[in-house]
């Protein structure tokens, strides 16, 4: 079966090769998104099984998506240099073998290692497969249809992930969760070579590896040292280093990005206003999220007694009301504006979590669980949307893949952080004698935090964030630079 190449003509024999590309696309993306939340469910049994601290569990979520946003732009750089075909697929290889030493995984660093591996095959494979998936349909309408369904798949895989690891962990085991990936890897490896031609950049530039080590190396000493600090507290020397060395990375970071050439994110991108608010409140907006994931599952099957397969359903409506908000957000915006939009969904996200920290061992799914989730998603649906818009303000041809990795790599960063904090706060702050009574404690304070930073987030778009124009967030802006 002969390669596709750009150039071949939209005969049935080419269309339905491409067809048959976009679903090994899409299945691989399906995969990577998956991973990104199916060991959600699982973690109290990992905890379990090898003996994982609360902060030590906050690792494998955290490995994985440190890793997978750290990395992100770095190697959508090298993926135009050396091939995207071929970094495509060493990334899923990478994630192939990285899910086989998770499943085997006897000792909690195991894992935690493994997931930093899936995390570094991930961020290789994703912007890759973008790109594959832009050159293979080049028409304007078709593109815009493919990669409608390649982001629909990874919608899916994120909110699916829950139930597909509830089910093999409360059926099988939680090693089946990362297993379960063995067959995808070997589908792609096998069929995608022989459909699609190499293809990279002309333009030889330089790959900012020293920018990429240090803008990954910060966030893990950050959250390292938070993660220390809900073990052993405040001031102990190691997480005290830990937190200053993230500091000199940062810094080190803007000295190296000032100075090279083919800077990993040109500083002047992020000097545009809309940009900069939008990529504060991304962070904020993300942090509270994620840890919300987290601690939620913890507390659905340690706090309420559910079985890990119940829980996955019970997050199921989380979907349904992101697709609510998402059909919200559009009506919103042409009806209040970007800004005031925006602002409301970010304040019925907040509104949500403070319903959210009241659920109890006391409360039913119906008259706990649910309006919580339903609310707090809605408002997460109303609020994705105008923040992706508006982190891409002013983008143009040139730099619209640096916006939509910088976007995707806050979104990544700005979760692993809330994770790392609002678990080191939660772990101080359950004091009751009765461990169910100070896990109650613990996750009401830490998603009030989560509520006070999508509140936060809020406050920073209402005061900060100025347009010019009314529009609809799915349509493109040229305003303020």
């Amino acid at each position: 079966m002969t390669s596709i190449s750009t150039a071949e003509s939209g005969s049935d024999a080419d269309l339905a090769r491409r067809r048959a590309v976009l679903i090994v696309l899409c299945l691989v993306q399906f995969m990577l998104n998956l991973d990104d939340n199916v060991v959600s469910v699982a973690l109290p049994t990992v905890r379990d099984d090898l003996g994982f601290t609360t902060a030590g569990l906050a690792w494998v979520v955290n490995g994985y998506i440190l890793a997978f946003g750290g990395f992100l732009l770095l190697f959508g750089r090298v993926a135009d240099l050396l091939g995207r075909r071929r970094v495509f697929l060493g990334g899923v290889a990478l994630f192939g073998v990285a899910s086989v030493l998770c499943g085997l995984a006897q000792e909690p660093w195991q894992l935690v290692a493994g997931r930093f591996i899936q995390g570094t095959g991930a961020a290789m494979a994703s912007p890759a497969a973008l790109a594959l998936l832009t050159l293979l349909y080049p028409g304007a309408g078709e593109r815009a249809k493919a990669i409608g369904i390649w982001g629909a798949t990874a919608a899916v895989g994120a909110t699916s992930g829950l139930v597909i690891s509830g089910a093999l962990t409360g059926f099988a085991s939680w090693r089946w969760v990362f297993l379960i990936n063995v067959p995808v890897v070997v589908v792609a490896s096998v069929l995608l070579p022989r459909w699609v031609a190499e293809s990279r950049s002309g333009r030889r530039t330089r790959v900012d590896v020293a920018g990429a080590a240090l803008i990954t190396g910060a966030p893990v000493l950050l959250v390292y040292g938070l993660l220390r600090v809900s073990e052993t507290g405040w001031g102990e020397v190691g997480s005290t280093m830990a937190m200053i060395g993230a500091v000199l990375l940062a810094v080190a970071f803007v000295v190296v990005e000032r100075r090279t050439d083919e800077p990993l994110v040109p500083l002047s991108f992020l000097a545009c206003r809309p940009r900069a608010v939008a990529g504060g409140a991304t962070l904020l907006f993300s942090a509270a999220f994620y840890a919300m994931a987290f601690l939620l599952m913890l507390h659905l099957q340690t706090v309420l007694g559910y079985g890990p397969f119940t829980a996955g359903l019970a997050y199921l409506p989380f979907g349904a009301g992101i697709l609510i908000g998402m059909w919200l957000s559009s009506r919103a915006v042409n009806r209040l504006g970007e800004r005031a939009a925006l602002v409301t969904g970010l304040l019925v996200s907040a509104a949500g979590l403070v319903l959210m920290s009241g659920i109890d061992g006391l409360d039913s799914y119906a008259s706990g669980v649910l309006p919580a989730l339903l609310v707090t998603s809605i408002g997460c649906g109303m609020s994705l949307p105008a923040l992706a818009v508006t982190a891409l303000t002013g983008t143009t041809e040139d730099d619209a893949g640096i916006g939509s990795a910088v976007f995707s790599s806050v979104q990544q960063l700005g979760g692993a952080l809330g994770l790392a904090i609002l678990v080191t706060l939660a772990s101080r702050r359950g004091d009751s004698i009765d461990a169910r009574q100070a896990a109650t404690q613990a996750f009401s304070y830490a998603l009030t935090i989560a509520a006070a930073l999508v509140g936060l987030a809020a406050v920073l778009i209402a005061t900060m964030l100025r347009t010019r124009s009314t529009r609809s967030p799915y349509e493109p802006d040229r305003t303020e630079r």
